[in-house]
């Protein structure tokens, strides 16, 4: 039997915020365990937006895995669906290859919180699962337990790009009129950035130059 998990989080953003923060999680300071991400189809069908990537990931395992897991990534499929109307986004994500060895699905759906309109509620389900003999608890609770981690990281990494695309948003205010103002910011903070590292690089190339002479 698969092991199963589930869990909640409550963003302080609101559902359309996520949405678009949802295409633009990756790269994050928390991501260091994705390596590339990629686009395969995106459609639109009954109103509703269809996508499919390919992400893959590193596949660190513990010492005893190792005869199990040869390995260094692997890969991730993930499906998401977005439907304007019923205000949800659900995506669906699973490895593919090393199955029998142990298959992780997960489900998250999206939505506004009901209790806090400028808020959104994200639902997550999941199951672990493995077929190797004498050896499938011993996987699917490692599975479980790295899951979990992942999850941690995934939730903060998520928040942080929330935070960088609308630093000044606050739960209930208009969308619309923090907009302008979220773009304005984050357009200053990369030339800032962008100065910052001209002159860290000027100052090594002055200090590089000075060794030399």
């Amino acid at each position: 039997m698969a092991k199963y998990y589930e869990s909640q989080t409550l963003f302080n953003y609101t559902w359309e915020q996520v949405t678009q923060a949802f295409w633009n999680r990756y790269p994050n300071p928390y991501s260091s365990h994705v390596l590339s991400e990629d686009t395969i189809s995106r459609e639109i069908c009954d109103g509703k937006l269809h996508s499919k990537r390919l992400l893959s990931k590193t596949n660190r395992v513990p010492k005893w895995g190792e005869r199990f897991f040869k390995a260094k990534s692997v890969f991730i499929v993930e499906e998401s669906v977005i439907d304007p109307k019923e205000r949800t986004l659900v995506t669906y994500t699973r490895n593919i290859g090393f199955n029998k060895i142990m298959h992780v699905v997960e489900k998250v759906t999206y939505k506004t919180s009901s209790e806090n309109p400028g808020k959104t509620i994200a639902i997550r389900s999941a199951w672990v699962d493995s077929s190797v003999f004498g050896f499938a608890t011993a996987i699917k609770a490692f599975g479980l337990d790295r899951f979990k981690k992942n999850c941690a990281k995934t939730v903060d990494g998520f928040n942080f790009v929330l935070h960088a695309m609308f630093p000044y948003y606050t739960a209930g205010a208009p969308l619309n009129s923090i907009s302008h103002k979220d773009n304005l910011t984050l357009k200053t903070q990369k030339i800032k950035d962008a100065a910052k590292n001209v002159k860290v690089q000027a100052e090594q190339i002055y200090q590089n130059f000075s060794v030399k002479n």
